[in-house]
């Protein structure tokens, strides 16, 4: 009876998975294609206002903490140590003059659609975390959020983002294992749109 109960709550998970990649797919695509404008707009902005790459290509953890490349476009100059932004001692010093205004609005997350649609990221999950982040990482393997494909967005995200203190965020992260449906999802990328438009949550 017990092991009956078990493989129907496997099943469910397989098939919130299967919506969940599936979702991630179609949307990225959409997206991919409505945005394409905006981003070659973006791309030209960030050459014409400093030195080096459009993008920022970094060292991410992704499930079952494997490594893998990030895109956003570049928010700060090259020179900039690569820890996170609130690591630094004066973030707005290394922001590009357009950096700010893309953190703000949330641009230079939109190349991140292309990890999406790859499959090493999805919209909603654990924001991940960038390979240095040992706390972080630690943390979040302990509660088993690890086994989760982090987000371009989550539950964190929107209950403070850059706001959060680590072992907060990883409570959040927590709660969205513990509590994860499609539904959930629904209403977590309905209320990041919101704070994108609002403009919250974000530091630097």
């Amino acid at each position: 009876m017990g092991g009956g109960r078990r493989l129907n709550i496997c099943g469910l998970w397989a098939i919130y998975d299967e919506m969940k990649r599936l979702f991630d797919v179609v949307l990225s695509v959409f997206l991919l294609f409505l945005s394409s404008i905006l981003m070659l707009l973006v791309a030209l902005l960030v050459k014409l206002t400093s030195e080096g790459p459009v993008l920022y290509w970094s060292d991410r953890v992704g499930i079952n903490n494997a490594i893998f490349k990030m895109p956003k476009f570049r928010t700060m100059y090259i020179d900039t140590p690569p820890v996170a932004t609130h690591m630094l001692e004066n973030p707005d010093t290394y922001l590009t003059p357009i950096g700010s205004f893309l953190r703000k609005f949330s641009l230079d997350e939109l190349p991140q659609l292309w990890s999406v649609l790859k499959g090493d990221m999805s919209f909603i999950g654990p924001r991940p975390a960038l390979f240095n982040q040992d706390d972080l990482i630690e943390l979040r393997t302990k509660k088993g959020i690890h086994c989760l494909v982090p987000g371009i967005t989550g539950w964190a995200q929107i209950n403070g983002r850059d706001e959060l203190p680590i072992p907060v965020k990883v409570e959040f992260d927590e709660y969205y294992l513990k509590n994860k449906s499609f539904l959930f999802d629904l209403r977590i990328l309905w209320m990041t749109l919101m704070k994108v438009l609002k403009q919250e949550g974000v530091q630097h």
